[in-house]
């Protein structure tokens, strides 16, 4: 039977040790100064991204405003076929945009199946300052922008996007390529010289898609998230394997039980990669941002880049680590 003495004794000892083991880990977690302010995004359109979003940052700008002007140019380059009105059609022939957006406080908008309109984010960004709700979708969502006094433009398809997808009709086969603008949101995240996060998302989906098809790219939690007090994270890819997983989400926990950004997008990868599924020809990659400033990126298959931004790193594409 344990004494008084001894349990008082043994209380002790074990108390130190919690003490040393945290404030091991505390000196493990938390770097000696955050890097700030900092912006990060997927492929290489995020280049050109990120020198938007760099001038809002660099100029004591707020984060949720970068990462909205950000993505804004690549909604706006009707060469891009996998963002905004230049993008690829459903199989039907019509381009339809899903976009979210997530402030350092936690309020998010986000819509999807838009049509018509140049810029999804701006949309969204309404819809969570303006209404009580998160999402809206196709016409309700349409006539929401058109309310708030975004133009309805003409235009259908590009002329690249149509002559892909008249070509693409002659077989009219759906087959995912790794890498390949048929699957490739722009997601970015960014924190500010407040130290405040945000993130947002845009895309024009999977390349001939069944009509109505709504990938994670607009969904909080799965194509993006943040958490002021952890960190912020996005993905690209295949938008059904990573609503499967909550992705972003899960990337930003893994951040909160100490692990580094790199980490947490590898972990997050791996329990895709346990898919009973056939994964050879599916790309998935995230995105993470810690609170204090450090990145990372990770993906399923070879081949992803994103584009970083910050007073050590002068807009640079890197390439990311991956599974196989």
């Amino acid at each position: 039977m344990t004494s008084r003495r001894s349990f008082i004794r043994w209380s002790a000892v074990s108390a130190a040790l919690l003490s040393v083991n945290k404030s091991f880990a505390d000196k493990k977690m938390i770097p000696a100064e955050t890097k700030k302010p900092v912006v990060l995004s997927t492929w290489k359109h995020g280049i050109d991204a990120n020198e938007a979003a760099w001038k809002v940052l660099s100029g004591g700008g707020k984060a949720i405003d970068a990462v909205e002007q950000g993505v804004m140019v690549t909604e706006g380059d009707l060469t891009n076929l996998s963002v905004g009105l230049g993008g690829l059609p459903d199989r039907d022939g019509h381009v339809t945009l899903d976009a979210c957006i997530m402030d350092e406080k936690g309020n998010a908008g986000s819509v999807c199946f838009l049509e018509h309109i140049k810029h999804p984010i701006s949309v969204a960004r309404k819809v969570m300052e303006k209404t009580p709700h998160i999402m809206l979708v196709g016409e309700g969502a349409l006539k929401f922008a058109l309310d708030n006094g975004f133009t309805k433009e003409k235009i259908d398809r590009s002329p690249e996007a149509d002559k892909q997808w008249k070509e693409w009709l002659k077989t009219a086969q759906y087959k995912p390529i790794i890498n390949f603008e048929n699957h490739d949101t722009i997601g970015m995240v960014a924190i500010d010289s407040e130290g405040n996060l945000s993130g947002s998302c845009t895309t024009s989906g999977l390349g001939y898609k069944l009509h109505g098809r709504v990938g994670d790219s607009p969904i909080i939690g799965a194509g993006m998230f943040v958490d002021n007090e952890v960190g912020a994270a996005c993905a690209t890819g295949v938008g059904e394997e990573v609503i499967r997983i909550c992705g972003s989400h899960t990337v930003v926990e893994m951040m909160r039980q100490g692990h580094s950004p790199e980490e947490a997008c590898r972990i997050a990868l791996e329990r895709i990669l346990k898919s009973p599924k056939d994964l050879t020809n599916v790309q998935v990659g995230f995105l993470a941002i810690n609170k204090h400033g450090e990145t990372g990126g990770y993906s399923l298959q070879k081949g992803f880049q994103y584009a970083l931004y910050s007073n050590d790193v002068k807009n640079q594409l890197l390439d990311g680590k991956s599974l196989k």
